[in-house]
């Protein structure tokens, strides 16, 4: 049995709860790992509740920029959406909290990492895959998951143990934020059929009326600047969601179907991050190659599905990165959207390594297309069609 347990800390009532609960009822100690990646939070009040709960350390560390550029980046270069959707905004942190977990652990001599998910959602299969992805010999304890607590009940508990925490019975809805974007899920909108409350809903609330366009500007599928002002991507992802959140775009409202077999109603604001695959997106239409475009899309949706199931630490995740970095040398360029309310379009776009040729593009005077070179290549791409239908073919549609 572990005797020294690093734990994932949010601060919130599950794992606040859980740093007490494993001391009494495995008797270990108990360190917890708290990142910041870009959620907001008292980063020190957060250290002096997980101390008061019985850690006997507290670590905070501050992961945005390596969250942006080692998981944001491949993620976007990879325009990466679950069920063509969601933009993976809690299942991109956890392996990023996974790789601290196990530092932490290395670090302090510890023999098991915790988490506080429950067995019905997607974390738990992130946080334990990842772990065996990069310790293998470490134990995973998921107290949240074993306890059988209700929130009424950990509520409860926390109160006896003098344990501070903000929930009540009252709080219905369950928020996970980070750089990315925030999900919330639980409350009324367990019911598919109920529209999320105004409530709900932070980084999108409209604030702003007046239509305006921002320029994007991307390096090898990377970007690095809005405006024409070049900045690291934490720092851009934070001015984006300010910007598109103003004009009410970038919420989902999805029924998903989470790894452990449940269909579940998520709702989910991710502004920038909407934004700026979509801008990606739309550079990649001139400067990727027809069939190199055409396979990356086909593989978007399996690169999704891997983040998604807590794959990140894999074989095939890895090959799909290589792939994918491949293909984004020539994405360089600028994407202008345009912003009105309730909406976020792309309105232009330019590349220097453009594959979209005026001269063939246009049916001007500056058309440079050899038309009649079109006959005998139509005639041999549908060559075989003719063979087939005059020797085989009792097409119903072809008449006597």
């Amino acid at each position: 049995m572990a005797q020294r347990v690093v734990l994932a800390y949010s601060g919130g009532l599950d794992t606040s709860v859980a740093v007490r609960w494993m001391i009494e009822n495995y008797g270990v100690e108990v360190i917890t790992v708290a990142c910041n990646l870009g959620q907001e939070g008292d980063w020190e009040g957060l250290q002096a509740k997980a101390f008061a709960a019985g850690a006997i350390e507290a670590i905070v560390v501050d992961c945005r920029e390596e969250f942006a550029n080692d998981f944001l980046i491949p993620s976007l270069k990879a325009n990466a959406l679950y069920e063509g959707k969601y933009p993976l905004v809690s299942a991109l942190s956890r392996p990023t909290i996974v790789r601290h977990l196990v530092a932490a652990a290395r670090a302090h001599g510890a023999d098991a990492v915790a988490h506080g998910c429950t067995g019905k959602g997607n974390d738990q299969v992130r946080f334990e895959v990842a772990t065996r992805a990069l310790a293998p010999d470490l134990e995973i304890l998921a107290p949240v998951r074993n306890w059988g607590m209700t929130r009424e009940m950990s509520i409860e508990y926390a109160e006896a143990h003098d344990i501070p925490v903000l929930a009540t019975k009252d709080k219905l809805y369950s928020i996970d934020d980070n750089l990315w974007g925030r999900a919330i899920e639980c409350g009324e909108m367990e019911d598919p059929w109920a529209r999320p409350p105004e409530g709900v809903w932070s980084m999108t609330t409209v604030r702003a009326s007046e239509a305006k366009e921002i320029t994007i500007g991307f390096e090898r599928g990377v970007p690095v600047s809005v405006d024409g002002r070049v900045m690291p991507l934490h720092e851009l992802v934070v001015e984006l969601n300010d910007t598109v959140g103003a004009y009410g775009w970038g919420r989902l409202d999805m029924v998903e179907n989470r790894r452990v077999g449940i269909k579940s109603r998520e709702t989910y604001e991710a502004p920038a991050a909407l934004a700026l695959i979509l801008a990606h997106q739309d550079l990649e239409s001139i400067t990727l190659e027809r069939d190199v475009m055409h396979e990356k899309q086909r593989l978007e949706g399996r690169y999704a599905d891997l983040v998604y199931d807590g794959m990140w630490f894999s074989p095939l995740k890895n090959a799909l990165d290589a792939f994918v970095e491949s293909t984004q040398q020539y994405v360089t360029g600028e994407v202008r959207l345009r912003l009105e309310p309730g909406r976020c379009f792309v309105v232009g776009r330019r590349s220097p390594h453009s594959l979209y040729d005026y001269g063939l593009a246009t049916y001007d005077a500056a058309d440079t297309f050899k038309h009649a070179d079109s006959e005998g290549f139509v005639k041999l791409w549908g060559l075989g069609i003719q063979t087939w239908a005059a020797k085989q073919s009792a097409n119903p549609d072809a008449g006597e």
